[in-house]
């Protein structure tokens, strides 16, 4: 009989980030390869203004995702933006289960506003469908699906496991009263030591509550073969025809200054006026921030922006995200917002050399200097001055390139991962 785990992310494809797609492959791998029947448990959420606000964007039950993504059953709670806070406050401390986490009010009310608050919670609490459930596994830091997790493992009497992708080198994230929900689950999973060390500095817990399993990337899809070959041109298709040898630089994510593309934005001047050749990519949500400082750069001149939403794209493996990543010559995302970074994995995959920051994770994961380069957050000097390194040295991206790829094939597919995470569950077996 297969094992059933309980997947339950603040959001789930269509939903794109590092966090929906960590549990979408675990959740194909477990199903497809591994006696795991997985369940997934998420939010109605597609973009993160939809968390807290009706404004946002949500996926329709009409939706071909809303049910089933590759075969996976998901089970979608629509997000109630009606209720006052003290009326969901309310709701939330009603629940004996609840009463058991010893978690506060100021704590539950600042879960709460960051959402997403999940209506129906009665039934949602005593679904026979997750009955035989025995490990619920949550993701991510700090949102209320968390606490939501939480109840739901005490109602069933099984163990909660968390992947917090906890964002530490942003003070927003280091609230003394939120962080002791994560010393609720009976273990968590950091991406890295890093990560790990500052959890339990923070949470002053047991090291052995803290494991740490790094991200993955489908390392195929991305690596350029014959029997891959995408027949998409992401140049061909997006350059000018006069300028298809001029260099790529490419930026994958949330389009924000947490990610680093406002300052990348704010760092092309300088970059162009050493280096006028070169087009710039941005693939990802946009903001208004972002929005606003890509109108004043485009007026200058030499300058050449290509830039993509999801709504361009089909989903993760997406022929032009694909293509991009082959494409380009640089992979640029100097951000103090990761707990990893899956976008280094795809770039490292496509042999492509990568700077991000100096700040946070990202040192263990990019080598400086042997895989990457390393800038400081938010200065754009920095940052023109790592790029145009990699502009004028086809030699040492290529260095780069392929010690990341070595690395990449060798410690992080998402097969490995999926394997690292099975051994872990096996750790909680059946009554």
């Amino acid at each position: 009989m297969k094992r059933k785990i309980l997947f339950f992310p603040t959001r789930f494809f269509p939903a794109i980030s590092g966090a929906e797609l960590y549990f979408q492959r675990l959740a194909e791998i477990f199903s497809s390869q591994y006696s795991l029947d997985v369940k997934i448990l998420t939010s109605n959420a597609i973009d993160f203004r939809s968390l807290r606000s009706a404004n946002g964007r949500i996926i329709e039950k009409t939706d071909k995702y809303y049910k089933s993504v590759n075969n996976l059953e998901i089970y979608r709670i629509a997000i109630n933006y009606d209720l006052s806070l003290e009326e969901k406050l309310k709701k939330i401390q009603n629940l004996k289960e609840f009463r058991l986490l010893n978690i506060n009010n100021d704590a539950l009310r600042k879960f709460i506003k960051n959402g997403p608050f999940l209506e129906n919670l009665d039934a949602f609490f005593t679904n026979n469908r997750f009955k035989n459930c025995e490990i619920i596994h949550a993701t991510f830091y700090p949102y209320f699906n968390l606490i939501l997790s939480l109840i739901l493992a005490k109602q069933l009497d099984i163990p909660a496991i968390c992947t917090p992708f906890f964002h530490f080198s942003n003070p927003r994230y280091l609230d003394p009263e939120m962080l002791i929900v994560l010393k609720a689950f009976d273990l968590i999973i950091a991406c890295t030591e890093i990560e790990k060390k500052k959890l339990q500095n923070l949470l002053k817990i047991n090291h052995n509550k803290i494991r740490v399993i790094p991200m993955g990337v489908d390392f195929d899809e991305f690596s350029y073969s014959k029997k891959n070959d995408l027949k998409f041109n992401f140049k061909k298709h997006y350059f000018q025809k006069k300028e298809i040898k001029y260099k790529m630089i490419l930026f994958c994510g949330y389009k924000n200054f947490e990610k680093g593309a406002i300052s990348i934005l704010k760092a092309i001047p300088k970059i162009i006026n050493s280096f006028k050749k070169v087009y710039f990519v941005f693939i990802g949500p946009s903001t208004l921030a972002f929005n606003r400082e890509l109108s004043k750069v485009r007026k200058m001149t030499h300058t050449r922006i290509i830039n993509l939403s999801p709504d361009n794209l089909s989903g993760y493996l997406d022929k032009k995200k694909i293509s991009a990543f082959r494409n380009c010559d640089i992979y640029l995302m100097p951000s103090r917002s990761d707990a990893f970074g899956i976008s280094f994995l795809e770039a490292w995959a496509a042999g492509k050399p990568v700077i991000g920051a100096r700040i946070g994770a990202t040192p263990e994961v990019i080598r400086d200097g042997i895989d990457g380069l390393l800038v400081r957050f938010n200065d754009t000097n920095d940052i023109c001055k790592a790029v145009i390194t990699l502009l004028k040295s086809k030699k040492l991206r290529n260095k780069l390139g392929s010690v990341g790829k070595d690395r990449v094939l060798r410690y992080y597919t998402w097969e490995r991962i999926a394997k690292k995470t099975n051994e872990v569950y096996s750790e909680y077996k059946r009554n």
